[in-house]
């Protein structure tokens, strides 16, 4: 057995659909114990099925979370330490991307509410689920925390607006003040940036926002799901353990920084 197959407690935010579902999958079949949580009941109710189907209810644990709600937010965390222990894997995979009828608005069209809303899911709640685990993952000695950015927050911006670049870049500072705050106690902070990824988000594969993206990767295909989860996975893993303050970048090749 490798180090990378030690049980652990794993928490994925966004974990219901698509890279946050991938993720979960993932994650449970090495062998860790997983909550996931969104704020769709639908998708909780569909993936908290499908989660326990396939590893026991025993393992996996579905939760509504709204992230703007930290007494919510806090809440499942207190959960999940009774029914599982304390978690020593976090996944930040929540997000929201809102756009216009005709794409991405402009700066000089967004609004404040739009804003505001972005930046309290993307980033504050990122924050409010590090704060949740930190402390236990300081005091154990051990932690993997893992925030999943985007391309968008790694270079011009084609398809997401202003908001959501800007929550996506953050995270990289985030990561990095956990790297220098966190680190001398066993705990890791790494980003992973996907490229364009096939999730129920971004739609057909045959939209005109997909073709044009498609003709920009190198790989010569869109991303699925499980490519972004097996980086995860990775970072999440005892094997990573000397990966600290990493941005992975996960999108065929559209963008290879020097």
């Amino acid at each position: 057995m490798s180090r990378g197959c030690i049980s652990r407690v794993a928490v994925v935010s966004g974990g219901t659909t698509g890279i946050g579902l991938a993720t979960a999958f993932r994650l449970l079949r090495a062998g860790h114990r997983v909550a996931v949580f969104s704020h769709g009941e639908a998708s909780v109710m569909a993936a908290g099925a499908a989660l326990a189907e396939a590893f026991g209810p025993e393992r996996s644990l579905a939760r509504k979370v709204d992230l703007c709600e930290p007494v919510a937010v806090d809440s499942f965390f207190g959960e999940v330490a009774r029914v599982f222990g304390a978690p020593g894997i976090l996944v930040c995979n929540a997000g929201i991307s809102p756009k216009g009828p005709d794409g991405p608005r402009h700066v000089a069209d967004l609004t404040l509410e739009e804003w505001n809303d972005v930046l309290a899911v993307n980033l504050t709640g990122t924050m409010l689920c590090c704060r949740a685990v930190l402390p236990a993952m300081k005091e154990n000695g051990y932690g993997r925390v893992i925030f999943v950015g985007s391309l968008a927050g790694r270079t011009r911006p084609r398809i997401a607006g202003a908001s959501y670049a800007t929550s996506k870049a953050a995270l990289s500072g985030l990561s990095r003040v956990l790297v220098s705050q966190y680190g001398p106690y066993g705990v890791t902070s790494n980003v992973v940036a996907p490229g364009r990824i096939l999730t129920p988000l971004t739609g057909s594969p045959q939209s005109k926002t997909n073709i044009d993206a498609l003709a920009r990767i190198p790989a010569g295909r869109l991303g699925a799901p499980d490519d972004v989860a097996a980086a995860i996975a990775f970072l999440a893993s005892e094997d990573a353990g000397f990966v600290n303050g990493a941005i992975i970048d996960v999108n065929g090749g559209e963008f290879a920084p020097s």
